[in-house]
């Protein structure tokens, strides 16, 4: 699968998100994060925000609830005008039956674990996802440096994901970058979420394409060595 970029809004201007949704114009898709202040210690924003920003672009959102109770409010995130909907497996009561209400509504399903969350224990559930997100810092703020100790979890993951024969995407977020991206690249990831690496910059645009081709360039080193 080619590598996809996903600008995490919450390194955006609040005040301007119509705008900063028209300035990373061909990203894949536009990670937005939902935070509670309950499951995380930081409050961003909800369902109407989600509304109101998916009739102002046409890339598809990508919410990652960082919420407790996601069981109760995920399926209203979809009716929002989400496309992908991840929740974490350490808030959700019956993470399956939430799944396939997901994918029930007509958006992809997705699990999120957080750093000492073990992918193992889940592998059963993979069948049941169109995407598995691994948290590359503590989830709650952006701007954190990115976590090495996460890259041998991605391998983990990307090689059960292989094992079943299973066509789901494995993102990353957290600290993603230009000097960061090719090795979560190279551990198995191909969906990318970056805050600052995009809107910190002076071209955000022009910062996905560069990172969605720094990650196509080990995609097809890997595929290359496939190959001999």
């Amino acid at each position: 699968m080619a590598a996809q970029i996903n600008p995490s809004i919450l390194s955006a201007d609040f005040a301007r998100l119509a705008d900063e949704a028209e300035a990373v114009k061909g990203a894949d898709w536009l990670h937005v994060d939902v935070m509670d202040n309950h499951f995380v210690p930081n409050l961003t924003l909800g369902v109407p925000i989600v509304e109101s920003l998916s009739r102002a672009t046409d890339t598809p959102l990508d919410c990652h609830l960082m919420i407790e109770d996601p069981d109760r409010w995920a399926p209203q995130y979809v009716e929002a005008g989400a496309g992908s909907v991840t929740f974490h497996a350490e808030a959700a009561a019956a993470p399956v039956r939430l799944a396939r209400e997901i994918r029930a509504k007509g958006a992809r399903a997705s699990m999120a674990l957080k750093p000492a969350t073990p992918i193992e224990p889940y592998e059963d559930l993979l069948p049941e996802l169109d995407m598995l997100l691994i948290m590359t810092v503590e989830p709650g703020f952006g701007g954190q440096a990115f976590l090495d100790i996460m890259l041998p979890k991605i391998r983990r993951t990307r090689e059960l994901i292989s094992k079943h024969g299973l066509q789901m995407w494995l993102q990353v977020d957290g600290g993603v970058s230009a000097e960061t991206i090719e090795r979560c690249a190279e551990a198995g990831a191909d969906v990318f979420v970056a805050g600052s690496a995009v809107y910190g910059t002076e071209d955000p645009a022009a910062a996905v394409r560069g990172l969605r081709a720094q990650a196509e360039r080990v995609a097809a080193g890997a595929a290359r060595a496939c190959g001999h």
